[in-house]
């Protein structure tokens, strides 16, 4: 199986170009439908209490930022013809609040989502609600692009994070078809001793066999952390092996009735230095 229907969001920040250099990337290499969605947010024009806002302010706002929106698609679509790729445009404008909803509802259309790694010096809190709508709300899988670019794709080293848990199956299952075309996939227990039964009374093996079932050959790697949280040994190992991706599952929790990640997927998503395929 490979990716067919692929979706990047793109907008104006220094990340967006290296993430849709992934997303053409891709659908070259699978030959993949791309479908390249630009949010905007809807003009926002800040009135005093009693002040009605003029319709035609809230017009020509509008038309500006349909305007943004046409032009950043029209610049990807010369980016993705330089490749031979079509794509299909995408625009919409909504409330900035509503954007991860939006965003979500074309995520759930797609095989996989490709977004970026939000940038703390540039990027606001709606940024990092998108980017986590589309691996935890959407039920499809979400590559992130680190905002610093990455190194090639799809990826030729792949770590694989397994702890037995639902989230890391799903994560693992749904990157399939870029661990079939990986030259080198290495699955990373850490601290197995800690996580009881849920990975087999021989750490990683039980993956291991699952994946030489779809043709794909595998290292397994138990790691003790030696007090190092589960994400530094995840990056770590990373960089020790010139992996240019982790595939991982993302987690969170309930708390007050709203989804929040958690510690490993956040650390993750803050410090990443490779592209991160995220599954929930």
């Amino acid at each position: 199986m490979a990716f067919k229907d692929i979706l990047v969001q793109i907008d104006d920040t220094k990340g967006s170009d290296a993430r849709l250099d992934a997303a053409i990337a891709l659908a070259d290499r699978y030959d993949a439908h791309l479908a390249v969605l630009c949010l905007v947010a809807e003009p926002y024009v800040p009135a005093a209490v009693g002040v009605t806002i003029p319709e035609e302010i809230l017009r020509e706002q509008r038309r500006q930022a349909e305007e943004t929106a046409r032009a950043m698609l029209a610049r990807a679509d010369e980016r993705a013809g330089r490749f031979s790729r079509p794509i299909e445009p995408r625009y919409e404008i909504a409330p900035i609040d509503r954007l991860p909803a939006v965003f979500t509802r074309h995520a759930r259309h797609a095989d996989i989502s490709i977004v970026g790694q939000p940038d703390p010096e540039v990027d606001g809190a709606d940024m990092a609600l998108l980017v986590e709508a589309a691996f935890m709300h959407s039920g499809r899988p979400a590559l992130v692009i680190p905002y610093i670019g990455y190194r090639t794709m799809p990826p030729e080293t792949v770590i694989c994070a397994w702890d037995g848990s639902r989230e890391a199956v799903r994560a693992i299952n749904d990157a399939l078809p870029l661990l079939g075309t990986a030259k080198r996939v290495l699955v990373v227990v850490v601290d197995p001793e800690k996580l009881g039964g849920k990975v087999g009374p021989i750490a990683g093996a039980d993956m291991a066999a699952h994946l030489a079932h779809h043709g794909i050959e595998v290292e397994v790697r138990d790691i003790e952390s030696g007090g190092l949280e589960p994400s530094d040994v995840l990056l770590s190992t990373a960089a020790d092996e010139g992996a240019d991706m982790i595939v991982m599952g993302g987690y969170g929790h309930s708390r007050l009735r709203e989804l929040v990640l958690g510690g490993v997927t956040q650390h993750i998503l803050e410090h990443m230095t490779v592209p991160a395929l995220m599954a929930h």
